[in-house]
């Protein structure tokens, strides 16, 4: 498939994430001495940048791609929430539902960074999921936002950050399915198998070999479609995209299973690399494309992103330099 003309169809898509949203803040400096106090080192901060994290990422992402996208949310009464919401107008993503849970913190995840060295990260969140009655008024907006949008493919982004409740995945996947719509998801531990009858199911492979107890499942084409076809036991999705970090990233369905290698990458920063593999893949599989097209896709821009420090989307510009030289559809 040419460029192009992907360029085009993404276009048309109109995409909802549903997830947990966080602020990425990071202090960048150089470092020079240790301190007197204690032995560590003294991050001296030149510049501190602010990102839409997470679920908010996933969006930033597909919108930087050409999507029409929605976004909902969870956030507290607070400032980082209204640092979420500026960054994200910034970026033209207009449709929002952000519920604002008044027991809820707005997480924050820090990165102290030396040049391109994460030197510590520190975390500032509850995960607290909303009361019965929260989740209630919740759901309730949450459906008649998304009816009005009317998404062909829906992803849901978990980080374990209280908002995704059992009864709201459930709530979600059962809309997705009497609607026709594709739905996507990037599990994390607590409900890793909650998530039952989605169409694409992305953990990564920490995740699944302790979700699986399958540490020692050998790092093979053999093993990673054993890991597959017990999921697919367990949740009966259809789509399976394992990612394995510098490794690259493996996919199967009920006809083909294969492994998309990882491209040479100069890292500079992993952060992010998942939101947009994610986001790819499902805006991919919403036009039409193949899986094997999909993945292949998704696992370029995931690689992309991780050539910049701090979480950055990908873009057009990026994507469209590596094209040529790095996949070939014919």
């Amino acid at each position: 498939m040419e460029l192009q003309n992907l360029k085009k169809q993404f276009r048309h898509q109109r995409i909802a994430v549903v997830g947990d949203v966080m602020l990425d803040r990071y202090l960048i400096g150089t470092v020079d001495r240790i301190s007197p106090e204690a032995p560590v080192p003294v991050l001296h901060v030149e510049k501190i940048t602010e990102h839409a994290g997470g679920a908010a990422n996933v969006a930033v992402n597909l919108h930087s791609l050409g999507a029409r996208v929605w976004l909902g949310g969870m956030v507290g009464p607070d400032e980082a929430a209204a640092k979420l919401y500026r960054l994200l107008r910034n970026h033209g993503i207009k449709d929002l539902f952000l519920f604002t849970n008044p027991e809820y913190t707005t997480a924050i995840k820090t990165r102290l960074m030396a040049r391109n060295h994460q030197m510590l990260r520190y975390d500032q969140e509850t995960t607290k999921s909303p009361s019965a009655k929260l989740e209630q008024q919740l759901l309730q907006k949450l459906f008649k936002s998304l009816e009005s949008f009317q998404p062909q493919a829906l992803i849901i982004q978990d980080y374990n950050k209280g908002l995704l409740t059992k009864t709201i995945i459930e709530r979600i996947i059962d809309f997705c399915r009497k609607k026709g719509i594709l739905s996507a998801v990037d599990p994390k531990r607590k409900n890793f198998f909650a998530y039952k009858k989605v169409d694409v199911f992305k953990p990564n492979l920490r995740e699944v070999r302790e979700a699986l107890t399958l540490e020692d499942v050998p790092l093979t084409h053999d093993g990673l479609l054993m890991i597959h076809r017990q999921l697919r036991r367990r949740l009966q999705h259809r789509i399976t995209l394992l990612t394995l970090a510098e490794r690259g990233l493996f996919y199967a369905d009920g006809r083909q299973a294969a492994w998309a290698a990882a491209h040479p990458r100069d890292v500079a920063d992993v952060s992010g690399a998942g939101d947009t593999v994610i986001a790819v893949a499902t805006l991919a599989l919403s036009t039409g494309l193949l899986l094997d097209q999909a993945a292949q896709l998704a696992n370029l821009c995931g690689g992309l992103v991780c050539e910049h420090a701090g979480v950055v989307p990908i873009t057009w510009p990026m994507l469209e330099r590596a094209w040529k030289s790095e996949i070939d559809y014919g």
